[in-house]
């Protein structure tokens, strides 16, 4: 690259306006700098095809949508996604840019364009969770061979992929500490929560098939005198199947903004995580945010939970229901005063902010190297 980016192109498989998670985290903070395009996966109506393109006032990431008509092919969605992302590149004319990819599916509008950086940041193995589209393998292989630079989410996703690209680096969750840790003096409870007696026992994120119902029925069931607050949207699976008892509550999604007050109301939070392919490598995001809101959390035994909160103390570990009960009772008793500052010595060398600027460290290296290689070619 001769000049540094102006613009970066994202293409996701997760809606902005979903969760607040690590694209936004990251894409947020490249907004400070960059123009930063935001392309969804598209939406499907009567009529079609259109483009819906949004700012998003809080971060300045420009959000596009390709709006597209009902009972097209795979090959016409594609044609007609290739076709709104040609149109808006040749829109913003950007003098040099960055594509970054969230899913390996999205080559197939893509991999005609010339980006001066392609970035993969590899958060999740997509194509272990339910419903993975048929080819997911196959194109992100071709993906990691045209990526100039490739981030995994977590360590145990770097272990598995780390000689499979040339120049990978791990940048696990990180964590906003501010935003979360207005949840240590107590807030007024949201409506929806003031209600529910104590002890509480929270959980927010996606409510899908990487949750251990069991568990969470479980717990329940040993403990009625305690309150399961259960915050986050349902995906893949039907919101009839979720376990019900009195003492749980499903309290739908809430906005990032809202969740400090939501977790300044709880005793303990837990990460009823299933242990399957769709967990394997994951490295949650809540991870972190519970402890900076001051929340002794239980989890299950996923490897990027284990290591490094288990290892630390700062995350108890538990197998089954009455594993998490036992864990759960010991953090009720125990004084936080020690943990919490464990934990704020931990969280103290992390942010999104500092993985942001390093993942930007890697971006000019690349470009520094493409510089010298063409100018080698002139010589």
């Amino acid at each position: 690259m001769l000049t540094a980016p102006t613009h970066l192109f994202c293409f996701s498989h997760l809606r902005w306006n979903f969760v607040y998670q690590r694209p936004q985290h990251l894409l947020s903070r490249a907004a400070r700098s960059l123009g930063v395009f935001y392309i969804e996966e598209p939406v499907f109506v009567d009529d079609g095809p259109d483009m819906r393109i949004s700012r998003d006032k809080n971060s300045g990431v420009t959000v596009v949508t390709p709006i597209l008509r009902e009972g097209l092919s795979a090959d016409e969605v594609n044609g007609a996604v290739r076709r709104v992302v040609n149109d808006l590149i040749a829109d913003v004319r950007p003098s040099g840019w960055v594509s970054w990819y969230y899913t390996p599916m999205a080559l197939e509008f893509t991999r005609h364009l010339t980006p001066d950086i392609r970035v993969y940041d590899n958060m999740d193995e997509l194509s272990a969770f339910a419903g993975a589209p048929q080819g997911l393998l196959d194109l992100e292989r071709e993906l990691m061979g045209k990526c100039d630079l490739m981030f995994v989410g977590g360590q145990s996703l770097y272990e598995a992929k780390r000689n499979r690209h040339d120049n990978i680096h791990v940048f696990p969750s990180s964590v906003d500490t501010a935003h979360f840790r207005v949840a240590r003096q107590r807030a007024v409870d949201p409506e929806d929560q003031k209600e529910i007696p104590h002890p509480r026992i929270g959980f927010f994120g996606v409510i899908d098939e990487r949750m251990n119902f069991d568990i969470v029925a479980g717990i329940a069931a040993l403990r009625p005198q305690w309150r399961l607050a259960m915050l986050g949207p349902t995906a893949k699976i039907s919101p009839q199947s979720l376990p019900r008892a009195q003492n749980i509550h499903w309290l739908g999604c809430k906005s990032y903004d809202e969740l400090p007050n939501y977790l300044s109301g709880w005793d303990v939070g837990i990460m009823p995580f299933a242990l399957n392919d769709a967990t394997r490598f994951i490295s949650p995001t809540k991870t972190p945010e519970f402890l900076a809101a001051g929340v002794p959390v239980v989890s299950t035994a996923v490897a990027d939970v284990v290591n490094p909160y288990g290892a630390a103390g700062h995350v108890k570990i538990a197998s089954n229901a009455e594993e998490f009960v036992a864990k759960i009772e010991l953090l009720l008793s125990r004084p936080k005063t020690r943990w919490l500052s464990a934990v704020d010595e931990h969280l103290a060398e992390m942010s999104w902010d500092k993985t942001w600027a390093r993942m930007m460290l890697h971006m000019a290296s690349v470009g520094a190297r493409s510089k010298v290689a063409r100018e080698a070619q002139l010589v």
